[in-house]
């Protein structure tokens, strides 16, 4: 089949277009760009079934081609980038995903909603069921991701009673793997990279709100499922095992065997206390679950770390590339 996936040169897009085009399947990625630098697109145009298009989806491009599946994954997912830009990310969740379910009615395919656990808010619930409706300040600064990933969630399942729409959702809790750039502002890639650099780990608040971290292929291979089931969701895609902020930087810096302190400074505003994704319905539905360990993904992914400084050393501007291995 042929799939379109939007935001498909960022780090989770990129990585289903690849396992996409590992299954045989055509691939079409519509990416701006604004939020990845491209070194992805050099990886997936070695592959003859791959194609890109340039495009903002707020700006409705011109996409031509049949579609028998849309992956609908464009949208800042960083706090430091959907920060930076607000309005596009409000844009997003609304223009770009009435312009994605326009183009699922036309092409009458499938269409798959990447959805967030930051709908649930600063739950007062734990762990975190798809029935839970979610404690979410509408005003504060993490509204703008929030609040759009809500709008869009709200507008699939309008174009699917009005319209028909096969639609599906899936919310994502935190992910992290190769390809996650170590600037990009989310805590693995944050403290991967301060690790081996020798530089302070930063915690932001006491270091004992929770997260859950789903390695990036046990991630793809939820997204996958679910974009080729019939099932209408919201489904929660993460991994179920918590951990402290804290622990997670001490577990860190065993891994890579660094003497980095501990950098304590002030929570960002509505910073969730807890994430931890109960996923009875994902076992249930899409027979999913994830199998790859923390220390496993997290070695993993210091390996990849390790060979991005090794190639900046030797002056070499290229992305390392993923082992397919533990991509697919």
């Amino acid at each position: 089949m042929t799939v379109l996936v939007t935001g498909g040169t960022g780090f989770l897009g990129a990585h289903l277009c690849e396992a996409l085009l590992a299954r045989g399947e055509e691939v079409v990625a519509l990416d701006n760009l604004a939020t990845s630098n491209g070194d992805a697109l050099e990886r997936l145009a070695r592959y003859p079934r791959f194609s890109f298009i340039k495009g903002d989806v707020c700006a409705r491009p011109p996409v031509a081609g049949e579609f028998h599946a849309i992956a609908h994954l464009a949208c800042p997912a960083s706090p430091d980038e959907y920060l930076r830009l607000p309005l596009e990310t409000l844009a997003i969740g609304s223009h770009g995903s009435d312009f994605v379910l326009g183009l699922a009615r036309e092409n009458n395919c499938r269409v798959l909603l990447a959805s967030t656990s930051e709908v649930y808010g600063d739950p007062l619930e734990r762990p975190q069921r798809e029935d839970y409706w979610g404690n979410v300040n509408p005003v504060g600064p993490r509204s703008v991701y929030d609040e759009s990933k809500r709008y869009a969630e709200a507008l699939f399942m309008a174009h699917r009673r009005a319209g028909g729409v096969n639609t599906g959702i899936v919310r994502i809790f935190n992910t992290y793997g190769p390809g996650l750039r170590p600037s990009d502002g989310r805590v693995v890639s944050n403290f991967v990279a301060q690790a081996i650099h020798g530089r302070p780990l930063t915690i932001y608040g006491d270091g004992r709100q929770t997260r859950s971290f789903c390695y990036v292929s046990d991630l793809i291979d939820g997204l996958i499922r679910m974009l080729t089931s019939a099932e209408t969701g919201p489904v929660n895609l993460g991994n179920p095992n918590e951990i402290s902020i804290l622990e997670l930087a001490r577990t860190i810096l065993s891994l890579t065997d660094s003497d980095s302190p501990l950098e304590f400074r002030p929570a960002p505003e509505d910073d969730p206390n807890t994430r931890q994704p109960d996923i009875t319905r994902a076992r249930a539905l899409l027979s999913w679950a994830p199998t790859v360990s923390l220390a496993e993904g997290l070695a993993r992914t210091i390996a990849w770390q390790r060979s991005l400084a090794t190639a900046d050393l030797h002056g070499h501007s290229q992305v390392a590339e993923l082992d397919a291995a533990h991509v697919l």
